[in-house]
Formats: structure tokens, sequence, C-alpha cells
């Protein structure tokens, strides 16, 4: 509440200046305070993450067998587990997935407090050395901006979608000093069926934000790296790694979405945090990669160099062979996973998102050195370009958004000179991936759901209509012992043609249509002795009140009727839904889609 009404006075002054302008034009000034608000968000949690971490491990080596890795994860999952239990009180993880359902299901609204809490907990989460990604929270930060400031000002759903979108974008050109794969990502992953006259507003908010980003962090990209010219004959070597990247995709996304599952079923918070915490201080006490982020790593790889495990103790014996160095990097990319959903599952606040960039520059070495050991040269592909490479294809396959994978990577690093190879290996991987697994990691939960919006125009706009919002109630209903006598004068009072049939609860039993019965309600000598159950029809399917649009249109080509009974689980009349409502609400939704 208290956050609500500091932005609410923010916003005041601005309110009543934009009362003259048109809304367009208010949606590209607001565009652009929304990235730069996603900027300075995005600063503060990376600000917030470092500030943590440092003060953590500053006086150890951080590389080196050390017990406080067994305890200090899961510190931070207790601190962000209690933060959301007792001062949230709302669910704040997974927030690519919760920025698409507030899209499909909640008008574009998302919750004031996502604006800092998610920040707060996912910097503790990740800073006492989580093993997860800070870019999702900062992701949901920035949506919850923008959705904020459009319903602050009264936009329209469209608008508001739209200043959503410019919020998610900013955060993270602001997060990787990235305009274009931020409104890439946006583009691929969060909003569908956008125009091009809504592209204005979402490079202003990029660029804001990767301007603040600068001015804090300066202009030098995230992932400095020293990558070898691309070669021709390196091409077969890219595509087995976008074979294997592909592989991979597919690991991480059902592999985490299982384990998720699997301790999410423990029911009690404190069981499922122990079991959770102790299981992850294990995996970073024995794999210290697995710490955090693991973005020092990547850095270190990025640079044709080695992680120097010789002081691990327990895991220098992985140095003492060339052939168990690949091993060793196997075992984190399959570890990295169960790291990544003990985190979440455990209490913990963070993305996928991170991960995902490091397991792909795992597979890019995997692969690269795995080739060079084979080939007997040291050097027969250059390691660090395949690391570059292999983070893309994994984004490509994970996220199922190619573009954004093939600019972030290319922004972040600079590697723009392994363009190639980067649309290569991530088209590869994206179209293998996409042939096994059709949805992302982001969307595959809530496509079971049938809450997923779509690039499909139609499919987009059933998604979103909600039948319970369809229901026409101003049907007369009649008892089903009721006479003929009794049914002709609820006719009297009608202006419908359709009379649907209820017992002593309530319960649908059928219908009767004025049609059937035009010519006995002239007989009065039948209105004593005839009863509606005598002809009453019962209907051709039930439409229940939480049932998506897209069934529901199905049990309307599967009968051929145009009006269909709405019920409850227990067959409690509620009303009907027709076609003729549906089609007038699909072509006001289409105009709202549509983002002309």
């Amino acid at each position: 509440m208290a956050s609500k009404i500091i932005f609410t006075n923010m916003l005041s002054p601005l309110r009543r200046l934009f009362k003259k302008m048109s809304e367009r034009d208010v949606v590209s000034i607001l565009s652009l305070i929304v990235g730069i608000s996603c900027g300075l968000a995005a600063v503060i949690l990376k600000t917030a993450i470092r500030f943590i971490h440092q003060s953590l491990t500053s006086w150890f080596d951080n590389e080196a067998f050390n017990f406080l890795f067994l305890i200090y994860p899961g510190i931070g999952m207790l601190l962000a587990m209690l933060f959301v239990k007792y001062v949230v009180k709302d669910n704040i993880g997974h927030g690519v997935t919760k920025v698409l359902q507030a899209v499909s299901k909640n008008e574009s609204k998302i919750r004031s407090h996502n604006m800092w809490t998610s920040m707060l907990a996912s910097s503790v989460t990740i800073g006492f050395g989580g093993s997860v990604g800070a870019e999702a929270p900062i992701v949901y930060t920035g949506a919850a901006i923008g959705s904020n400031v459009a319903r602050y000002m009264g936009l329209s759903y469209k608008n508001m979608t739209i200043l959503l979108g410019c919020g998610a974008a900013g955060a993270v050109a602001g997060i990787f000093k990235a305009p274009l794969a931020g409104v890439l990502f946006t583009l691929e992953i969060l909003l569908f069926n956008i125009s091009m006259s809504s592209m204005l507003p979402l490079l202003l908010s990029t660029i804001s934000a990767t301007v603040v980003s600068y001015i804090f962090f300066g202009d030098q990209p995230p992932f400095e790296c020293t990558i070898s010219p691309f070669t021709l004959h390196n091409i077969p070597f890219y595509i087995i790694l976008g074979l294997f990247s592909a592989a991979c995709s597919v690991y991480f996304t059902r592999m985490t979405l299982w384990l998720e599952d699997k301790i999410k079923s423990i029911r009690r918070p404190m069981v499922r945090w122990g079991i959770s915490a102790s299981c992850l201080g294990l995996l970073i006490f024995l794999f210290p990669p697995l710490y955090g982020e693991g973005y020092g790593y990547i850095h270190e790889l990025l640079n044709g160099g080695t992680i120097d495990l010789e002081g691990e103790t327990i895991l220098a014996f992985f140095m003492r062979k060339a052939w168990l160095v690949p091993v060793f990097f196997m075992l984190i990319l399959l570890l990295k996973v169960f790291s990544m959903s003990l985190t979440n599952a455990g209490g913990g606040v963070g993305g996928t998102f991170g991960p995902t960039l490091f397991i792909g520059a795992i597979a890019g070495f995997v692969v690269s050195r795995t080739i060079n050991l084979i080939g007997g040269t040291p050097m027969m592909v250059p390691e660090q370009n395949f690391v570059l490479v292999g983070m893309a294809a994994l984004m490509a396959g994970v996220m199922q958004a190619p573009m954004t994978a093939i600019f972030l990577i290319a922004d972040m690093t600079g590697g723009y000179e392994l363009l190639i190879p980067l649309i290569l290996t991530s088209t590869i991987s994206y179209a293998v991936t996409r042939y096994v697994e059709p949805y992302s990691i982001y969307t595959k939960r809530i496509a079971k759901k049938g809450e997923l919006l779509t690039h499909d125009s139609d499919q987009a706009v059933l998604t979103l209509l909600k039948t319970s919002e369809l229901i026409e109630s101003d049907f007369c209903t009649v008892k089903i012992d009721a006479t003929l006598g009794e049914l002709v004068s609820a006719i009297a009072g009608s202006t419908r043609n359709i009379f649907p049939v209820v017992d002593s609860k309530n319960h649908f039993q059928g219908f009767v249509s004025l049609e059937d019965i035009r010519k006995d309600m002239f007989n009065t000598e039948l209105y004593d002795t005839l009863h509606v159950y005598n002809l009453m029809k019962s209907a051709p399917a039930y439409v229940y009140v939480d049932e998506k649009m897209d069934s529901v249109m199905s049990k309307f080509e599967q009968t051929g009727a145009w009006n269909l009974p709405v019920v409850e689980y227990d067959r409690t009349y509620l009303g009907f839904v027709s076609k003729s409502k549906i089609f007038s609400a699909y072509r006001d939704q289409l105009k709202q889609v549509s983002h002309d």
C-alpha cells in the first residue's frame, strides 16, 4: 500500500499534464519514463546482488573448498521465503510466466508491490549464492512498472499491454545493455500481434534503459571476450553444437518443471526449505561453479581460459587427465538444473534466464574441448567462440526465442563477428527443440491450462475471452413440474424464445423452445394436464462457467447449436451463452489484440 501511495504521488502531476494530449503521444512519453525507471531498477538489482555477494565472500576465496557454501544459499532462500510469506503474501516466483499470465488472464494488470518485491527477494536469494538468475525478477519488475504507470494514467487495455511490454523490454535492455534484444524479447516471448506503430514506445523504452545502465556501469559489454575470426571449416562443428544444445534444452525444460513439481509437492514450507537448502548446499559444496549466477565462470571461458580447479581438493582429480575436464563440465551442466530447481522450489526467488546462459556456455565448452581432444590439436576449434555461440543456442532452445538469443548474445559480448554461427546454431537448436517440445519453459505450464496467447490472432482472442463474462441470464426459468398454463404465463412475460427448465434446487434439467409448443399453447384444455417435463428437450451440450473459449467453440461446432446452457459443475443453472454474443465479443477483443 505504501509503494502505491508513493507511486501515485509521483505520477499525479503528469496525469494532469497529459489530459490534453492524445493517448498515443502519452504512451510515447510514458515509455521513456518507464524505460528510465527500468534502467534504474536494473542498476539497483545488480548493485544489491554484488554488494551482498562481496560482503559474504570477499574475505575468503570463493573458488576454494569452503564449508560456508553449505549454509549461505540456504540462508538466502530462508530470508526470501519469510519475506514472501509474511510481507508480500503473494507468489512472485517465475516472473516471465507471471507476466504472460497477466497479459492473457488479468487484462495486463500487475500488482503494484511487484515493482520492488521481486527485486528485493531475488537480490537476497542470488547474493547469498542461490543458483538462479536475476533476469526474470527484473522483467517482472519492469512489466509491473509499465502496467501500473498505464493503469494509473487510465490507459486502455491495448496501451496498458504496450507499456507492460515497454517495461519488460527496458528491464532486459537495462540489465544486459542490449536495446535490440530487449525489443525482440518482448515481441517473441511476451507480446503477440503487435503492429509496427507500437514499435516506437518499445524502442524509446529500451534505449532510455540502456543509457541509464551506461551511466552507472559504463559502455563495456557485460561479457567482454576474446574471440577468433569465424572460418567456414568449423560449420560442421557448429551444427554439432546446435544439435547438442537442442538436447540440453529439452533436458533443461522438462527436468526443471518436473523437479520443481516434485519438490513443491512437499506441502510443509519449512520441511521443503530444509530439504532443498541441504541438497543445494551439498551440491555447491562439491561443485563450487554452481554458486550464484556463475557469470564469473562464463567470463573466464569466454576469454579462452579454463576454470582453475586445482584448489578444490576433492575435485582436483578432474584436472589430472585431459578427458576428465569435459566430464567435470558435463556434470556441472547436468547439475545446474538441480541447483536452480532446488533454489526456486525451496523458497528462493529467481529465474531461469541466467542458468540458461550458464549452461549454454558450458555446453559450448564441452563440445569444443571434446572436439579438440578427439582431433589431437589443442585449438582445432576456438573454444571461446563455441562458449559464446552455445549461450545463444541454448537460449534459442529453452526460451524458443531465436532472434532474442542471437542479438542478445551478440550485443552483450560484442560478438557480431560470429553472426553466422550464432544464426546457424540458434536456428538448429530452436527447430529441433520445438519439434520435440512445442512449448518453452515459460509457456509450457500455462499452455496446458489453455491460457497462452500465441501469434495466431484467432487463438489469442479466444484465450482472452472469458465464458463467465459472456453469460446471458435474462431467460425466464420454469420448474420441471410446472403445467403448460404456468409455462404460457412465463412466455407472456419473456422476450426470449428459450425457457430453461430447472428443479427445486435450480439444477438445469433441459429447455423448452417456443417453436416446439406453439401448436399446444393455445389449447386451453391442456393447460392443467400437460407438464413441462412432457415438453422439454435435453441440451445438446453443457458449458461450464470457467471453461476455455476454444472448448466452448468446439461444442458449438459439434452440436450445431446457437445457444448452450452455462452451468456449475453440479449442474446449477447460470444462464446461456450464444454464438452471437461470442462473435460480438470476439470483434471487440480483436481490436484490442491487433494493437493498430
